[in-house]
């Protein structure tokens, strides 16, 4: 790839645009990926190795992650077996490995690990993207789908699919745990949702833990949360997410 190639400057993604997570520890190649992508629409955030990737995955939620092999301290295919292994959302966020490892065993490895497509350095930004475009077009629901994509709530937007809060142009702060448990609320807005699906799969989930997570969220989202007005108590049952109409 070709500074010449990117030399345009990019224009501001929209706010819903999909939002790339790109793991390189080769600087010149985060900046040209960048720069490219965002000239494409995309929202771009920049890791130099897993560690920082991981902390970019605590406070993001992300449509898509292009990930190298080869970095300082843990590599490519072992963080791609870890994501894959999560048992969360982060299990399910698409993969795709750009790496200068293009022998076809580091294909057959990159596959066996979960990741979603694989493309060798050096590579055409033009096919880069279109691979980027083809795996978000598998892994979205379709546009015009009577799925719900966004709830609103004392001027707070939740949107479902990426797992983002926001007040205005500010986003919010999840953890993980509060990440599902407000999308579990808002895809069932309006009704109670009970302590044992708000723990989810393989989580230990005792009253006061799942209490105690609640309270957390509640710092969030309610302007008064000792007399919470969207997240309410429903006593005996659970918790139930009242939302703008």
């Amino acid at each position: 790839m070709s500074d010449s190639t990117l030399e345009a400057s990019p224009r501001t993604p929209a706010d819903d645009a999909p939002h790339l997570l790109i793991v390189d520890d080769d600087r010149r190649i985060r900046v040209l990926l960048q720069r490219y992508l965002s000239e494409q629409g995309y929202r771009v955030t920049l890791a130099g190795n897993v560690e920082e990737a991981k902390a970019c995955l605590k406070n993001f939620a992300f449509d898509l992650i292009v990930l190298d092999v080869m970095m300082p301290g843990e590599n490519g295919f072992d963080f791609a077996a870890k994501l894959r292994s999560a048992g969360s959302e982060l299990s399910r966020v698409p993969i795709l490995m750009l790496t200068a490892r293009a022998e076809a065993e580091d294909r057959i490895t990159s596959f066996e690990r979960g990741v979603d497509d694989f493309l060798a350095k050096p590579f055409e930004p033009r096919e880069l993207s279109l691979r980027i475009a083809s795996i978000l077009r598998r892994v979205q629901p379709p546009q015009g789908s009577a799925q719900m994509t966004q709830v609103h709530f004392g001027g707070l937007t939740f949107d479902l699919h990426r797992g983002e809060l926001r007040r205005g142009d500010e986003l919010i702060r999840l953890t993980e745990r509060e990440r599902d448990m407000l999308r579990a609320l808002a895809e069932h807005a309006g009704e109670t949702v009970s302590r044992e699906a708000l723990a989810g799969p393989g989580v230990a989930g005792n009253e006061r833990t799942i209490d105690v997570q609640v309270n957390r969220l509640r710092q969030k989202i309610e302007r008064d949360p000792a007399n919470p007005l969207h997240l309410q108590t429903v006593r005996g049952a659970g918790y139930r997410l009242i939302i703008d109409r």
